[in-house]
């Protein structure tokens, strides 16, 4: 099976299968100007969010860091930086973590400028010079182990537990097997399950933060008065055959297949090591996808059964799908049908085969379903307090 892809090799090593510039607003004020300089600039990626002021200092703390992350992804080449000039962010201190990489990375003042107009023409000839000198850049050979790779579901029904999440599990074992990384995340949908991947992790420390991340989601709904019915499983999961949140998590955890879990990782921070790796997110795509981009991973691998349109600005992300009347119904968002395991057409090896094939060929050039249609822009950070 191929094992080599074709990235962009950057100055901190790492390999970039994508070469963005990413306009990255350092708080919610400054979305217009940062999309109004997309809208006239090819090649660049605004990362559009609602936060970055009014935030107490734990939720700042986890913004800045997603923000962070978003300029190191090896996705992205250079960096222009969009800030208001009043906001609790420091833009200042963000540009300077992601020079670190070695990238260029200009910081733009709204208030500083004088305003909208101004702003958007100054970011405007920044962001074309960037994308002139990065667009000349040649891609080189990569092995697999330069991966890293996000796992998520969305919109899942029964085929989700049945087909799709099982075919996934088999790519991450064969990418950790192969010294690739991989992420899973969604905390809500391991609960049930905690205890399996409690006894998948590396050492007692690692075990004890699964059991705790998924103590904490249940607190957190105990402390306003409600339990998790309604919201977890969502009416759309139970429309497709998902009854409880715990056979939903039997099912969600068969992306991650069968390796050890190294470490359990906080909302966007990437991992210090390859293998599998837990992070402590919130279920809804809008706010994982972020969180592993974040973390570094250039391509996400996202299941569904109903049918999730959502991509992401600066990471392909492949939606398979087990449900042969969605991946009809929504053939414009799938990627790869694997309905075939279901009706007996095919084997879960030989669908495996067709994606990790999916995977190697997304990585050196080929667009996904969401690249293609521009399905990429809503997102959001999680935060976990007030916004004062």
């Amino acid at each position: 099976m191929n094992s080599i892809f074709y990235g962009y090799k950057r100055s901190d090593g790492k390999y970039g299968i994508r070469n963005h510039i990413a306009l990255i607003p350092t708080v919610g004020c400054a979305n217009e100007v940062a999309e109004a300089i997309s809208d006239q600039v090819n090649g660049t990626a605004p990362l559009l969010h609602h936060q970055g002021c009014c935030q107490l200092a734990p939720d700042l703390e986890i913004v800045s860091r997603t923000l962070i992350g978003f300029g190191k992804n090896p996705n992205v080449s250079s960096t222009l930086i969009v800030s208001l000039g009043c906001e609790s962010t420091s833009a200042n201190m963000i540009a300077d973590k992601i020079v670190q990489t070695g990238k260029h990375v200009e910081v733009i003042n709204i208030q500083d400028l004088g305003g909208f107009n101004a702003s958007v023409e100054k970011g405007i000839k920044l962001a074309k010079k960037m994308v002139e000198e990065d667009s000349s850049l040649k891609k080189k050979r990569a092995d697999i182990d330069e991966l890293t790779v996000g796992l998520k579901c969305g919109a899942s029904d029964a085929t989700s537990g049945l087909v799709s999440n099982p075919v996934v599990g088999l790519c991450t074992d064969f990418l950790v097997n192969n010294n690739a990384t991989v992420i899973t995340a969604e905390t809500t949908e391991i609960m049930g399950a905690e205890h399996i991947f409690a006894s998948r992790a590396i050492s007692n420390d690692v075990a004890n933060k699964i059991c705790t991340i998924v103590e904490s989601v249940e607190l957190k709904t105990k402390t306003v008065g409600v339990d998790m019915r309604g919201s977890q499983p969502t009416p759309g999961n139970i429309a497709g055959g998902i009854t409880t949140i715990e056979e939903k998590s039997l099912g969600a955890i068969c992306k991650a297949g069968t390796s050890p879990i190294k470490s359990v990782l906080e909302y966007g921070e990437p991992p210090n090591e390859n293998g599998l790796h837990l992070m402590d997110t919130p279920g809804s795509e809008m706010h994982v996808l972020p969180a592993l981009a974040a973390a570094g991973a250039q391509l996400i691998l996202f299941t569904t059964g109903r049918g999730a349109p959502q991509g992401f600005p600066i990471v392909p992300v492949i939606k398979i799908c087990g449900n042969s009347t969605t991946c009809s119904k929504m053939s414009e968002h799938i990627d790869l049908d694997v309905s075939g395991v279901l009706s007996g057409k095919e084997n879960l090896e030989a669908t495996f085969e067709k994606l990790m094939k999916l995977i190697f060929l997304v990585a050196s050039k080929k667009l996904t379903k969401s690249e293609i249609s521009g399905y990429t822009k809503t997102m959001e950070i999680y935060t976990h307090g007030l916004t004062i």
